[in-house]
């Protein structure tokens, strides 16, 4: 699962401090309201979810006869969720629609469908790089007026133009997801006297409070290169400033920077003490994103790490345990590494690849507050669809994060990674998720991982 991999939003170059201040500010108030309270007794699984089912807001047209396809990376329980999703698009409207797993990076698995005569209608892109790729292959299709009425009455104007390439709406960004979130086992934290941490300073506290008390503080997915990505950006964020992140974000100045040597200096006091990461950078860079969560959250008040850092759809797979969101797996924003917390966001979006009215209405139902809601109340899924009622996420902990996301309004930032080109920021084993996870390997080497990330920047970039 590439979700994408913050609140991030791909920045317009002009955002100032303030509004990152204030996004963060919603973000901590927010999960504070929320507060992880013994109350919160809603199940990541979603089987305790909202029992609102609402009226049909969107008209669809008759389908009957018609079949298509829609090609994703997600696996498990989101892709099962998603099939449901479909399967109320199905009844709606007679169509047929078949589900393709796709691998990463899904640009090159469409390239081999297109190639071989069979690509799918729909494609789910987790990256704004990718949907400009599509677009300069000649593969997406503009949206039809349907599908951008229905997603300029339901969405912010940010999100709308994160699925633009050259002022044409190319993606409706179904999926969300908040990338400053940090996940807590709630026993360990009890056990060793620990709060939740603000600041930097006071994560490094927590988490030499958790060893001692005899827990490895941290779990890290570093098997998946993307994981690395989203701690870097967050950290960057905060300390740098988002008008550098931004900057950082289009290669307007070089990895070799002085400001990434920071970034990367303060991430190393984390990933670079072998103490407080699950298994060592070994153990690490062999565990996937599903596992890191999972084992934070099993073997009782002796789990192989007390924390996990990820995005609001950790809950999916918190689901897969026994705990329970709010109760036993609890959450804080990602701590402030300079002035101001991080706030930064992925997502996901419905590309269409043939222009045919059966596509187009999967678009146009995909941008509608009905498919968000469906999703919503399974768990582990966030909509930027500010059109869809809060009250049907299945936990107190999701409906805050959620209400979070829709105040932040255009206020966020998109995933770094996910802006830049495939081959540097969204490729397994190569660009930079290949490097961050060397420098997991040794956190010492500074210099060398920022002059392999900017050589395989200006190389992705053009220069």
């Amino acid at each position: 699962m590439r979700t994408s991999s913050t609140i991030r939003t791909r920045g317009n170059g002009k955002r100032t401090r303030t509004a990152a201040t204030l996004a963060a500010g919603a973000l901590a108030l927010s999960l504070t309201a929320c507060g992880g309270g013994d109350d919160d007794n809603g199940s990541g699984s979603g089987d305790k979810g909202g029992d609102k089912t609402p009226a049909a807001t969107v008209t669809l047209p008759k389908l009957d006869g018609e079949s298509l396809e829609v090609a994703a990376v997600w696996t498990g329980t989101e892709q099962e969720n998603f099939k449901k999703v479909l399967a109320e698009f199905e009844k709606r409207t007679g169509a047929k629609v078949t589900f393709v797993p796709a691998q990463d990076p899904i640009i090159n698995f469409l390239g081999s469908k297109i190639a071989g005569g069979a690509p799918p209608d729909v494609a789910m892109l987790p990256q704004p790089g990718a949907i400009k790729q599509a677009v300069d292959k000649g593969w997406a299709k503009p949206l039809g007026a349907e599908a951008t009425k229905e997603l300029g009455e339901n969405y912010s104007q940010g999100w709308q133009d994160i699925g633009k390439v050259d002022g044409k709406q190319y993606g409706v960004y179904y999926k969300a997801a908040n990338k400053s979130l940090i996940w807590y086992n709630a026993q360990v934290f009890e056990n060793a006297g620990a709060a939740e941490p603000k600041t930097w300073d006071e994560l490094l506290d927590t988490a030499q409070m958790i060893y001692d008390s005899g827990v490895t503080p941290f779990s890290v997915g570093g098997a998946d290169g993307w994981t690395l990505t989203d701690w870097f950006e967050n950290v960057y964020l905060s300390q740098a400033g988002p008008e550098k992140y931004d900057r950082l974000a289009k290669h307007e100045i070089k990895w070799t920077d002085p400001s990434v040597k920071q970034a990367l200096t303060t991430l190393a006091q984390i990933w670079g003490k072998k103490d407080f990461v699950a298994g060592g950078a070994s153990g690490a860079l062999q565990t996937e994103f599903p596992a890191s969560v999972t084992q934070t959250f099993t073997g009782g008040d002796q789990p192989k790490a007390g924390m996990v850092y990820e995005g609001d759809f950790a809950q999916v797979n918190i689901g897969e345990t026994k705990a329970k969101v709010g109760t036993d797996a609890k959450v804080f924003p990602f701590p402030a590494v300079g002035d101001t917390a991080p706030v930064v966001s992925g997502g996901d979006a419905a590309v269409v690849l043939d222009d045919s009215k059966a596509a187009q209405a999967l678009a146009t139902w995909l941008a509608s507050p009905d498919a968000a809601a469906i999703q919503a109340k399974l768990g582990g899924f966030l909509s930027p669809n500010k059109s869809i009622d809060a009250s049907v996420y299945p936990n107190e902990v999701q409906k805050k994060i959620a209400q979070a996301l829709i105040a932040a309004g255009d206020d966020f930032r998109f995933d770094m990674s996910d802006q830049a080109p495939q081959a540097f920021g969204g490729t397994p084993g190569k660009g930079e998720w290949k490097t961050l996870q060397d420098f997991l390997k040794n956190p010492k080497d500074v210099a060398g991982a920022q002059a392999k990330l900017e050589a395989d920047a200006a190389a992705a970039y053009g220069g």
